[in-house]
């Protein structure tokens, strides 16, 4: 007779909490293809101990099937689930997977090393706060190693590991790792990037991925996953200023009226002053409610209801933010544009914008130039193919709420739909305020608020419609 411990005294509830309170690394893994993303992510996944005994022994079936080491395990297959995928050995969806240490959670996007597939690549790297660069030991720093690199730089990645994989196939050399860490530092010293940690590696044997290596008695430096669970994160996110985006408006009854959403940066606090965005309304946020009580301060990726002091206009797609450093508002946008459809680009093109919690239209008034991805020096273009990157003007149907993507990731960024597909034609990053007037400044929400007071909206009107 099989006797089962109760949820009690195994202590579900007290185990559930603990992971509940660890921090979650996002990170991505790119490099060129062949070297080695998806078994570096399978040894990670291997050596902490997360893969069940039923999936072993799939593994193991599978890499007689499919696998490309021989009699060994093929560690890649358990990333590369795609029939596609196996067959050709390489990655090409973004493969998201999910695992956990004593000190931190971790969710891993291993994105394709093909150049056709760049933009399945700039989705990955789009919700990461790292990036794990491969190369391969052998041939050093390609083509793709320095598209990657410029890549995840204009995504707002700003620490990465520069993972030197294959070691061991160059007798762990000190001069070849040397010599790629120097050229990688040389191509990226202008990239922002605030942090690059070297480690060589062995996926297919685990030196120095989870557990460290004994060959390269030169390395003092310690292994990925120890980078990985002490690199600081969301330390941006929370020194940026407070926005949140209201999903919904929480009103179970005539005495409580509430704004719902996700805290995408900073904090805030019962008292702070907040205005919203677009409309300018400002207010002092009196209760931060959630499900387990009120809360004295609440940050970066909370979801929280913020009750205000004031009866404010206020619904989904606005934004709540900061007073003392609100947002830019604007129907015209400056936009660097990873475009992924397979139909071209051209000006005049009608598309859906999703920027946060709004969703508007948006036509393309100019394509400015194109982004050469290699060398992130731009150059003319009249339409733009599917991994195009090019910076281009949108003019939306209504003023929104936004940041520059290079002050806060979360509040400048923004996707283009097809309206007719309803697929996600392009990953957009909104650059800077767009001038209008001879280069006059964009009003701020609180200037936004008061133009309707002081006549200018209606004189606008009466220059449309007469008098």
């Amino acid at each position: 007779m099989t006797i089962h411990q109760s949820p009690e005294t195994f202590g579900y509830e007290a185990f559930l909490a603990a992971h509940q309170r660890k921090e979650v690394l996002r990170f991505i893994a790119c490099g060129s293809v062949d070297d080695g993303k998806s078994t570096l992510i399978g040894r990670l996944l291997h050596d902490t101990k997360q893969i069940f005994d039923d999936q072993i022994s799939a593994l193991q079936r599978d890499s007689r099937k499919h696998g490309t080491q021989g009699q060994e395990v093929d560690l890649a297959l358990l990333v590369d689930g795609l029939q596609a995928e196996r067959e050709q050995g390489i990655t090409i969806d973004v493969a998201y997977r999910f695992f956990s240490t004593e000190k931190r959670s971790f969710i891993v996007a291993d994105t394709p090393g093909h150049e056709q597939y760049t933009r399945n690549m700039a989705t990955g790297a789009s919700t990461a706060d790292v990036a794990v660069i491969l190369v391969d030991a052998r041939q050093g720093l390609t083509r793709q190693t320095r598209r990657h690199a410029l890549l995840v730089s204009m995504l707002g990645i700003r620490r990465i590991a520069l993972a030197v994989n294959k070691m061991d196939l160059v007798g762990w050399s000190q001069t070849k790792f040397e010599e790629i860490l120097a050229g990688f530092t040389d191509f990226t010293k202008n990239l922002g990037f605030a942090e690059v940690r070297a480690i060589p590696l062995s996926a297919k044997n685990g030196d120095n991925v989870v557990l460290p290596g004994t060959a390269a008695t030169w390395y003092t430096g310690g292994t990925l996953l120890s980078y990985l669970e002490d690199v600081p994160v969301h330390e941006e996110a929370l020194a940026a200023p407070f926005r949140m985006a209201v999903q919904w408006v929480n009103r179970p009854d005539s005495e409580f009226r509430g704004y719902s959403g996700r805290i995408a940066s900073g904090r805030v606090r019962p008292g702070d002053s907040v205005t919203v965005a677009p409309n300018g309304r400002t207010s002092t946020v009196a209760r931060i409610y959630t499900a387990d009580g009120d809360l004295a301060v609440a940050g970066e990726d909370q979801s929280v209801t913020l009750v205000l002091a004031d009866q404010v206009d206020a619904s989904r797609g606005n934004v709540i933010a900061a007073s003392d450093r609100p947002m830019q508002v604007s129907d015209t946008l400056d936009v660097r544009l990873f475009w992924a459809s397979e139909s071209p680009l051209a000006p005049g093109a009608a598309l859906l914008a999703k920027i946060g919690t709004v969703t508007t239209n948006a036509t393309v008034t100019a394509i400015r130039t194109r982004i050469d991805p290699e060398t992130g020096q731009p150059g003319p273009a009249e339409t733009l193919s599917a991994n195009d990157i090019a910076d281009v003007t949108l003019t939306l149907d209504r003023p929104v709420a936004f940041d520059a993507y290079a002050e806060n990731r979360e509040t400048g960024g923004l996707i283009l739909i097809d309206r007719e597909t309803t697929d996600t034609a392009a990953l957009g990053l909104v650059q800077a305020p767009r001038r209008a007037d001879g280069g006059a400044r964009i009003p701020t929400t609180t200037e936004v608020a008061a133009e309707p007071r002081k006549g200018g909206f209606l004189a606008k009107l009466r220059g449309l419609f007469g008098s």
